[in-house]
């Protein structure tokens, strides 16, 4: 991926990130690529071991890695302690963004009682609702609905078609991708019953909304709905995947990460430095700890209350094999019963 035309050589990377340099410091790079694909202009990283033996055929400009892998590496490298969050950082100075110019679009409508800041850009077909507040160096992209009583702080973005329903306040450098939706109304449903006794639903109002802390990034199509009565809560540096659900009044804590198609029912709260994996499932009204990880496909039924890493569900396996084992699964109770009567009755207590 090219980036910057004149490029860095690998001194001023060095220099720029706090690396050490192995191999030629003038060594000049204009864009990043895997170790596989990288040419002589690109640079690349190592992070994982088990990429080592793709060392030999690279024909990368610059590789960052750690010390260890260097030994032997005839190409110039930058070292550092942690080569895939090196490379993260090195990389966003070949991103190349749209340039956008302050100001709002003549097709977008903005209410009367609405505040945008003059340094703020409003895209093409965007609405901004009553009372909603729209802060400096904000870019609000193409098509975005912005309900009532919102507020964007410095520095946000909403890349495109992105919605805020009501109450939802965004605090600064939030970034929100194409397609989601904040501010929903909760799943709050009441069953009750007609004077002639037949069950109905009524709807609870939800009349909350939704609070998002500095420096987060919620996904492509990923929703989080308003509380019923408290605020739906995302403290500092969350970061949420593609096409995730958090519930009504869910508080997730600062630093953690929720891979995508993770679902997180109503008034359940995360702690902090949390790691949730790909499609996992939490239940509502639980605590889980700080510093827990629940690896991909992992139904949370209850509270965690230690640090550790939590796993459910059965690994992918040859169906027919999976039906064999499904049969005994359900037959583990009635073996569980057998073991302990057995036991009893070796020890005398029968």
């Amino acid at each position: 991926m090219s980036g910057d035309v004149t490029g860095y050589t690998a001194s001023a990377l060095a220099e720029r990130f706090g690396l050490a340099v192995h191999g030629d410091p003038e060594v000049s790079v204009r864009g990043v690529a895997t170790l596989a694909n990288a040419g002589a202009v690109d640079l690349a990283f190592l992070a994982n071991p088990k990429y080592r033996g793709q060392l030999a055929d690279c024909k990368a400009g610059i590789v960052v890695m750690r010390e260890a892998d260097a030994e032997g590496y005839t190409g110039t490298a930058l070292l550092a302690d942690d080569p895939y969050v090196a490379f993260a950082r090195i990389a966003a100075l070949f991103e190349a963004r749209p340039a956008t110019q302050p100001g709002i679009h003549p097709s977008a409508v903005v209410d009367p009682t609405a505040s945008v800041h003059p340094d703020a850009s409003i895209g093409p077909y965007t609405s901004i609702g009553a009372r909603t507040q729209v802060a400096a160096r904000a870019r609000i992209g193409a098509g975005c609905v912005l309900g009532e009583d919102c507020a964007v702080d410095e520095g946000c973005e909403l890349v495109a078609r992105v919605t805020l329903v009501r109450r939802v306040r965004l605090g600064k450098r939030v970034l929100v991708h194409p397609g989601a939706v904040l501010g929903a109304d909760g799943f709050g449903i009441a069953l009750a019953r007609t004077p002639g006794g037949e069950p109905h639903w009524i709807k609870v109002p939800q009349l909350g909304g939704v609070r998002i802390g500095d420096d987060c990034e919620i996904g492509a199509n990923t929703t989080i709905d308003r509380g019923a009565l408290d605020d739906t809560e995302l403290e500092h540096d969350v970061r949420l995947d593609n096409q995730i659900q958090i519930g009504h009044n869910v508080c997730i804590g600062a630093h953690t990460a929720i891979a995508g198609c993770a679902a997180v029912a109503g008034s359940t709260r995360i702690g902090r430095y949390c790691l949730i994996g790909g499609a996992a499932g939490i239940v509502g009204h639980i605590e889980i700890c700080d510093r827990v990880t629940v690896t991909a496909m992992s139904l949370v039924t209850g509270s965690i209350r230690e640090p550790g890493e939590y796993s459910s569900g059965t690994p992918l396996m040859d169906n027919r094999e999976w039906r064999r084992n499904a049969a005994r699964f359900r037959q583990l109770d009635r073996l569980a019963r057998d073991v302990a009567a057995h036991n009893r009755k070796d020890k005398g207590e029968e």
